[in-house]
């Protein structure tokens, strides 16, 4: 699928963008992409836009990013509602209720005959249980205590 996004480029602490088409699987450095459709400076806000080929590219099925799509709607390039691009931050308190109510519900909903098949399984784990208590002669084990259970 084919994606209008950004391509960052400027020194450190002064960003400039491309606009470039590309495929979404991979990312537009290094000039792999399509087509450069314009650019966009955030810090005077200055931009140029190819209207004609991002006509063309959104003709032809290229999606672009949210903040490329509200650069469009501001340019009049396409029309529409814009997208919000900041996530929006979920308090910690409705964080610590959204995840305390899933796990109360699955504990209500257990039924019986589950709790049947753990006592079964209780059941069929305690001769293994009894196996794993005898000590088997190891490498960690000195010699000394090998021939005393050799012995016996």
């Amino acid at each position: 699928m084919l994606k209008i996004r950004f391509f960052r480029t400027g020194r450190k602490n002064h960003p400039f963008y491309r606009i470039v088409v590309t495929d979404s699987r991979q990312a537009p450095q290094g000039g792999r992409f399509l087509e450069r459709v314009g650019f966009f400076d955030p810090l005077t806000k200055e931009q140029k836009l190819d209207e004609e080929r991002i006509k063309y590219w959104l003709g032809v099925g290229a999606q672009p990013s949210p903040r490329v799509h509200n650069l469009l709607i501001d340019a009049k390039v396409i029309q529409g509602d814009k997208i919000d691009v900041l996530k929006k931050k979920v308090a910690a308190g409705s964080k610590a209720e959204a995840t305390a109510q899933p796990t109360e519900k699955p504990a209500a909903e257990k039924k019986p005959e589950s709790q049947e098949a753990d006592k079964a399984a209780e059941v069929n784990s305690e001769p293994a249980g009894n196996l794993a208590e005898e000590k088997k002669p190891t490498e960690e084990t000195s010699e000394p205590e090998r021939e005393e259970k050799e012995e016996s």
